[in-house]
């Protein structure tokens, strides 16, 4: 049941990645144009209907940048999906086995493998937590707290 879980999830993070890079590129497609348009424009005489074309141009231009911004949530939300179901994976393979199910060593290495996969310090905190036996709630808190203190910097990498 843990592998089919795994499975549907890759299964659909396949079909959306279909959507979101026909997204990307229809954006891409439109900041070129955009920018061909705004060319253009700077080479006409000025006048208020170009000056308006110009300014119309750089909102657009703007809204699409914000755009392109939130599928980096995507991104982001697609990397979080593929640590679950590999995590999942690891999981279904630990427990059919029963030799390695009852040993601590065996479950010791499957969460290094699982912190190791984390590359957002948030993450390695909420896993942590947990590891160290703290609620969901406590370990959603430090992992929340982390983030707001980052906020300050306004991008985390990942």
């Amino acid at each position: 049941m843990l592998i089919l879980s795994a499975i549907q999830v890759e299964d659909m993070l396949n079909d959306a990645d279909l959507s979101v890079n026909t997204l990307t590129e229809s954006f891409t497609s439109i900041v070129e144009h955009m920018q061909a348009i705004n060319t253009h424009l700077l080479a006409l005489d000025s006048c208020k209907v170009r000056d308006e074309a110009i300014v119309c141009c750089s909102e657009t231009t703007d809204k699409i940048q914000s755009s392109i911004i939130a599928f980096q949530f995507y991104d982001r939300m697609q990397q979080c999906l593929q640590h679950v179901t590999s995590n999942l994976k690891g999981l279904s393979e630990l427990v059919e086995d029963p030799n390695r199910l009852y040993n601590p060593v065996e479950w010791r290495q499957f969460q290094h493998q699982i912190r190791s996969r984390y590359t957002m310090e948030s993450e390695k905190l909420m896993f942590d937590a947990i590891v160290e036996g703290k609620s969901v709630e406590e370990a959603l808190a430090i992992k929340n707290a982390h983030q707001e203190e980052d906020q300050s910097d306004n991008i985390e990498l990942f």
